[in-house]
């Protein structure tokens, strides 16, 4: 009961902090603690201090994201459908959640604590990417799994930052190549 009330309220001040971030409030502990009802030393008890709360946040944030995409990955048969679907989800993703959008493009409005770099969520990306190609094609090079996951991912990171045209171009786009690194004809 004790873990399950823990959890309860980790999520509750995540809730808020990203409130607080997207809306571009400062996220300071003491206004933290205020709004969500607990002391200070309980928030410090449990992520340290703002550094580890915008980790905890950026986490989650990125987890969210990563299984949205990564279920678009695993819901289509065809490779080039698959990633297809797969950007489509993530652009249209980060247009609808302003904190994705945030931690993606290093948003002025997103505490420093966040990051200016978009590196971590990059590297976490390619890691699910790589996990699906190693799953749906397990013939191929470990290099050339390297390289398609993590061209995607900064494909459509620089797409997000700097849009290239629509999510249904970019998707198709990244599809094909992707395909071409990995062996296969887009459709």
């Amino acid at each position: 009961m004790a873990r399950r009330a823990r959890d309860d309220l980790r999520a509750e001040v995540l809730d808020v902090a990203e409130q607080l971030a997207v809306a571009g409030d400062r996220m300071s502990m003491p206004e933290l603690a205020r709004r969500v009802g607990v002391s200070r030393q309980t928030l410090y008890s449990e992520f340290g201090d703002r550094d580890g709360l915008a980790a905890a946040l950026v986490l989650r944030a990125t987890g969210r994201f990563l299984d949205r995409i990564e279920a678009a990955l695993d819901g289509e048969p065809d490779l080039h459908a698959a990633w297809v679907a797969a950007v489509h989800a993530a652009l249209i993703e980060a247009a609808r959640n302003p904190l994705v959008t945030a931690l993606l493009t290093g948003d002025a409005a997103v505490p420093s604590a966040f990051g200016t770099g978009s590196g971590p969520i990059v590297a976490a990306a390619t890691e699910r990417a790589a996990g699906f190609l190693r799953r749906v094609r397990p013939d191929l090079p470990e290099s050339d799994v390297r390289l398609a996951a993590a061209t995607a991912s900064r494909l459509v990171v620089s797409h997000l930052v700097l849009p290239g045209g629509t999510p249904e171009q970019v998707a198709g786009d990244v599809a094909a190549v992707v395909l071409r690194i990995v062996g296969g004809a887009p459709r």
